[in-house]
């Protein structure tokens, strides 16, 4: 494996046995696994746990981490090909990946969808920029349309509850105050799809998401043995549910028109948070998911978010676990 891209381009055998080793290396520690090694991170967006989880788990295995956010105490960074450097950005991506890749053995990236046209994120324009001129293993941490550590993360966490699987796994659409980006919620459909999962999507009308995006994910059904569908019947997407897995995502309907956003929107009111009752026809052991971070009271209520379904805290811890996997494959490649 020389890349960590999405999981669709590793396959499944690929992620099955990350998982396993990532299960390995949370039982039986490595502490000098990677000793030596050095992590590049370049986020040009805001992270947490992203941030936190890389280089808790590169210090875990024995290497190192140094973390570069443009216009945070080093330069603006220019992404657009072809473009005159005259506004505030000093460095162009072309430069900065090299330069950064020259002082390390493994590179992450973080860069989001402009959320201005929706077929040019779809495109992974920026990303693909990145790849290009990344001579070293690259990693993608969050892009205009994936986010394949947190999906390999959830992919674990059901693993390590035992949550079947062709079990019944709800995406469901939540309130927010903003649009939101695509990638959470695309790479959580591929994830279920490539386990096997019976998929529901449950969103309102205008959030159907991208055919780009459905279309994979048919495809890893039909490989898998899973199935995935869209719906707006809550109840219906609910009965005998053993995940619901909360994500806000923006309307491919109003892309990049943030009035028109929030008239989609006026309405929703609490339709749209999860509340205790959305689990009353779910099964007994239904888990409530989300990736971290969640807007109580808005997205979900307390009641949920704290209660004995929900397993956020174990989805973040396993985000190390997954990466930790992730850097030993690319750098030791057993």
């Amino acid at each position: 494996m020389q890349r960590f891209i999405d999981l669709a381009e590793c396959g499944r055998e690929t992620i099955v046995e990350l998982l396993r080793l990532a299960s390995r290396l949370e039982a039986v520690p490595q502490p000098r696994a990677l000793e030596g090694k050095v992590l590049g991170l370049l986020f040009l967006n805001p992270s947490l746990r992203t941030l936190a989880s890389f280089q808790a788990g590169m210090a875990r295995l024995g290497g190192s981490a140094f973390v570069i956010s443009p216009g945070q105490g080093s330069w603006k960074l220019e992404l657009r090909p072809n473009v005159v450097m005259d506004g505030d950005a000093a460095e162009h991506i072309r430069e900065a990946i090299p330069v950064l890749a020259s002082y390390s053995d493994v590179l992450g990236v973080r860069v989001f969808a402009e959320g201005k046209n929706l077929e040019h994120d779809l495109a992974e324009p920026f990303f693909s920029a990145v790849r290009d001129t990344c001579p070293v293993p690259l990693v993608n941490m969050e892009s205009a349309i994936a986010h394949p550590c947190q999906a390999l993360a959830d992919w674990k966490t059901l693993d390590d509850l035992d949550v079947p699987q062709g079990g019944k796994f709800v995406l469901s659409f939540a309130n927010h105050p903003k649009p939101l980006p695509l990638a959470v919620p695309a790479s959580a459909v591929q994830m279920a799809a490539m386990r096997g999962m019976q998929v529901t999507v449950l969103r309102p009308d205008g959030y159907a998401l991208p055919d780009p995006i459905m279309n994979a994910a048919h495809e890893a059904a039909k490989a898998s043995g899973g199935s995935v569908r869209e719906t707006d019947d809550r109840r219906e997407a609910l009965e005998g549910a053993h995940v619901v897995y909360a994500k806000s995502w923006g309307s491919p309907r109003c892309y990049g028109d943030p009035e028109a956003e929030r008239a989609m929107r006026a309405d929703f009111g609490t339709t749209w948070r999860v509340g205790r009752d959305w689990f009353d026809g779910a099964d007994a052991s239904c888990r409530f998911m989300h990736c971290l971070p969640v807007r109580r009271g808005v997205v979900v209520e307390d009641e949920v978010l704290d209660g004995e379904r929900s397993v956020v805290v174990r989805q973040a811890r396993n985000r190390m676990f997954a990466q930790m996997a992730v850097l030993h494959r690319l750098l030791r490649g057993e």
